[in-house]
């Protein structure tokens, strides 16, 4: 794709384009969430690399921290008028156009000018000096774009004062979401730096997090669409792994109604699109009541913002093929379908639809929806679960319950500073941080850092007292380790620890960092670390598919529940990049080989949809916890029971990882079972099994074992246990068998599949990672 010859329109786009200036837009939750620090920050950068820079209608607060960027910046007076008693600012659009610098920092793109300008708002101001050939860096919050505030009114109360057009981050060559957790917020506003004037509303930590979790979820849309653009380019086909779609195939029958609910549930879960698709013989007339069902299935699609489409069909048996190749088309990563009503003879007489897609499917999951309402005569509609707040207001804590409140509030403080991929600035960040908290006299050491040789890391280190690490010899080399012991000896407030996924050296008391952390956390002492998303366990697989890479280091997604806070920083592609290519990541003989490697276009908007997302995740569960009202993805449902059953010899860490992620975010019990099949034990499987074991737990699950009398017997043994458990949910991995073997020696996803309709069943695709 990337040899097609541009087509005349192309080419004369590509030339326009190059005599416009670029716009690049920082975007946060709320004022005082650091845009202009960070807006300034990067002119400073610019300037010191020779870029002309300049800055009007920029307001600081008289933020110390802020002010403290101005640097030597050159200031171009803004027109300055008031405006309910409040001073406002105007850029200066004449002033700028004679003096013409090739970059200006503008705050508050969501201005409206006063009545005599040119233009009514600044951001036909900003288009204009773009089509000037002049750059703008410029700022925003996230409720100060059109849709968002009508989310942000809903949720928060918070109106802003005026708006931008929906499609405003779309006109951005890069957009940078500053990200800051509702706990350094509220910190601020406690030591009044923000000022006098912030709105009441903002104070409060579920409004604060609501409006971080928009920011996340809209930079991540935009970054998804990005992504999309490039994977078309390189000819790259199928979902990219960064984000879900669920597809939903609905006839016009009673139940059409249940499966879009249900997929609308998934999707919300998943935070994933929802596509509606019926297949309909183009001469068949509808009846009344299909008329009445279709009716029905289009305006719920509607209300739950997803997308429906009637296609044709000729004949019953063309439908699996129509409805892979429709699944592929639209970048689908699972198919929702009710179970199949058909008898085994019937499906050998007539074909199994369900075989006949499993069949067609690569890399995409097919979720088989349990008729619960003829069983059990349940609503799938998720419904508002009462809160019993009164009555534990008052209720006597255990023993048990309090030593774990006492065991909470003597432990230490854990903050976490996550990153889509190395080098986008979160061990600078963090040191940053603490040399305010040094200043503001909290005991603040370096228990360890990892600077990597770049200068500006190192330069951040400044006063900051330094833990000398221990040295450990090892098979005749000597390594270095941080120093756990002297940590706790010096017993200071807070400490430094970089790199949350290293592993220890072979003989360490613990043997991965994170673990160093929590006892740190146990004796008291805060600590703030940093780690990459790629190192997050249940996302190994993702990571696997976006870029190929089966990364070694991880660390249990339990850990990132236990921090205090968790805060993303976030760096477009771009800016990494040219920070590689200018020797600020890696030493510049090594730039070419990342770029080419690990580094490239798409692996970088992919990861860092990841990294939105999950901290979007992040930040609606720790919202869910304290209001279950307030969450975004709305009130969960019935409680739900997860069964994921594994073969030791097949690809059963995936699923697993995949269990574990659907529990979480169900809040549901959830179960490894391993069926054995009398076949003899050998170290080999030995190994094997004792590493889901460990898998499973560490993600806070149960393993389970059980024994088949034979191999005929696994899906009926499999399926009694998840009975007992009272599973809801079967988790099981797609056959990689031919039909012909299943013919002849049976087929265990066929037979649970039979005799598993009482239950909801998700297959698992196969997937191998797609590289460009």
């Amino acid at each position: 794709m990337q040899y097609r010859r541009k087509t005349p329109e192309e080419l004369l786009l590509s030339i326009s384009k190059l005599h416009l200036g670029r716009l690049k837009i920082l975007i946060g939750s709320v004022s005082g969430s650091g845009k202009t620090y960070h807006m300034l920050q990067e002119g400073t950068q610019l300037k010191r690399d020779g870029i002309d820079v300049v800055i009007c209608a920029v307001s600081t607060l008289q933020r110390p921290e802020t002010v403290g960027q101005l640097g030597e910046l050159e200031r171009v007076p803004s027109i300055h008028w008031w405006k309910d008693g409040v001073e406002q600012k105007d850029l200066n659009l004449d002033a700028l156009i004679e003096r013409n610098p090739e970059v200006v920092l503008v705050d508050g793109l969501a201005h409206r000018n006063r009545a005599e300008a040119r233009f009514r708002t600044r951001l036909e101001d900003v288009l204009f000096l773009l089509e000037k050939g002049i750059s703008v860096i410029t700022t925003i919050n996230v409720y100060e774009l059109e849709g968002a505030d009508e989310a942000a009114l809903k949720w928060t109360g918070i109106r802003a004062e005026c708006t931008v057009p929906a499609h405003t981050l779309e006109l951005a060559d890069e957009v940078r979401l500053i990200d800051v957790s509702p706990e350094t917020i509220l910190q601020r506003i406690k030591e009044g730096v923000l000022g006098e004037n912030t709105h009441p509303a903002i104070s409060m930590r579920g409004n604060l997090a609501v409006l971080r979790e928009l920011s996340l979820r809209l930079v991540a849309e935009g970054v998804n669409e990005t992504l999309e653009k490039h994977r078309e380019q390189l000819g790259l086909t199928g979902p990219s792994g960064a984000s879900e779609r669920i597809l939903v195939t609905a006839q016009y029958h009673w139940n059409g109604s249940l499966y879009v609910r249900r997929g609308q549930q998934i999707a919300r879960r998943l935070n994933g699109d929802i596509v509606v698709v019926s297949f309909v013989h183009p001469r068949k007339v509808l009846s009344k009541e299909e008329l009445a069902f279709k009716s029905s299935i289009m305006k719920l699609t509607e209300k739950v913002e997803g997308k429906f489409e009637e296609l044709p069909l000729l004949h019953r048996r063309k439908l699996p093929a129509a409805l892979v190749r429709y699944a592929e088309e639209q970048n689908v990563t699972r198919i929702v379908m009710g179970h199949s009503k058909q008898t085994r003879w019937q499906q050998l007489w007539q074909g199994s639809i369900v075989d006949s897609v499993l069949r067609r499917l690569y890399q995409i999951d097919l979720f088989l929806m349990a008729d619960r309402a003829e069983h059990e005569g349940e609503r799938i509609m998720p419904i508002r679960q009462k809160s019993g707040s009164s009555r534990e207001l008052f209720r006597r804590f255990s023993m048990e319950e309090k030593e774990k409140r006492i065991e909470s509030i003597s432990r230490g403080m854990f903050k976490v500073y996550i990153g889509a991929a190395p080098g986008v600035g979160k061990t600078y960040t963090m040191l940053a941080e603490a040399n305010v908290l040094l200043r503001k006299g909290i005991d603040v050491v370096v228990g360890l850092v990892e600077t990597h040789g770049r200068r500006d890391t190192l330069h951040q280190i400044g006063d900051l007292p330094v833990i000398e690490q221990q040295t450990i010899q090892y098979r005749g080399t000597t390594l270095k380790e941080m120093d756990v012991d002297a940590i706790i000896r010096r017993n200071p407030d807070v400490v430094l620890v970089d790199e949350l996924a290293h592993t220890n050296v072979p003989g360490s008391l613990r043997k991965k960092r994170y673990e160093d952390v929590i006892y740190l956390l146990e004796n008291g002492i805060s600590v703030i670390s940093t780690m990459n998303v790629q190192h997050i366990e249940s996302l190994n697989d993702a990571v696997e598919q976006v870029t190929g890479v089966r990364v070694r280091e991880t660390v249990p997604d339990a850990i990132l529940r236990l921090a205090n806070e968790v805060e993303l920083i976030d760096v477009t592609p771009q800016m990494l990049q040219q920070r590689m290519r200018e020797g600020k990541v890696y030493a510049i003989e090594k730039v070419e080989q990342a770029l080419g490697a690990f580094f490239t276009t798409v692996n970088l908007i992919a990861l860092r949809e990841l990294a939105l997302r999950e901290i979007a995740d992040d930040v609606d569960e720790r919202l869910e916890s304290w209001d279950r009202n307030q969450s975004l993805r709305g009130p969960l449902r019935r409680r739900e029971v997860i069964f994921v059953g594994v073969d030791i010899d097949s690809d059963a860490e995936r699923l697993i990882r995949r269990g574990f992620r659907l529990a979480y975010r169900l809040k549901a019990e959830w179960y490894t079972h391993y069926v054995q099949d009398g076949s003899p034990w050998t170290d080999e499987k030995t190994t094997k099994r004792d590493a889901l074991l460990k898998l499973t737990e560490r993600l806070g699950g149960k393993f389970e074992m059980s024994k088949a009398e034979s191999k005929q017997h696994i899906a009926a043994t499999l399926l009694t246990a998840a009975n007992l458990a009272k599973a809801t949910q079967l988790i099981i991995g797609q056959s990689n068998r031919t039909l012909w073997h299943g013919l002849l020696r049976g087929n265990i996803v066929r037979q649970l599949l039979r005799t598993g309709r009482h239950m909801d069943v998700l297959i698992v695709a196969n997937r191998v990672a797609e590289r460009p």
